[in-house]
């Protein structure tokens, strides 16, 4: 995992316990005051609610404690973990940027690309100028890589 991917985690996790799980204790003890909990909506929906938060909580424990932190910044040459990528469709010429990331913190909205993905997993090894092709859902594409940086 990056220091960065690590970061976010635990901003997330600390953000669930000192936030968010105490201000759902306050909405179910609000809820309990409104008298019958049978059929009170509230309450169902601040216990749902507490439930996905240590659902969450105890997820990001178990993610944090086993993450190995990289430091790639001082990597450099052919594409490795960490590695910021460019590169070209052969068929579109659209660019698109990624960083090859762990799996819990990728984002492909974010262009945070998982280690393990099909496109990750063709690209690492490769330098500048290389060719990857790759089976996607739409079809068999093919990948120039523009640049690698470690940043």
């Amino acid at each position: 995992m990056t220091r960065g991917g690590f970061t976010e985690l635990d901003t997330e996790l600390r953000q669930l316990k000192s936030v968010e799980r105490p201000a759902v204790i306050r909405a179910i003890a609000e809820a309990r005051e409104h008298g019958d909990l049978s059929e009170n909506a509230e309450y169902h929906a601040a216990r749902e609610k507490q439930s996905f938060i240590e659902g969450r909580v105890k997820e990001l424990e178990a993610i944090l404690s086993l993450a190995d932190v990289i430091d790639y910044s001082k990597f450099s040459g052919t594409v490795k973990f960490g590695a910021h990528v460019t590169l070209v469709d052969e068929d579109t010429n659209e660019e698109r940027k990624f960083q090859i990331v762990g799996e819990p913190e990728a984002d492909l909205e974010r262009g945070l690309l998982n280690l393990k993905s099909p496109l990750a997993r063709a690209l690492i090894g490769k330098d500048e100028g290389d060719t990857v092709e790759v089976n996607t859902p739409g079809g068999r594409r093919s990948y120039e890589v523009l640049s690698i940086k470690y940043s």
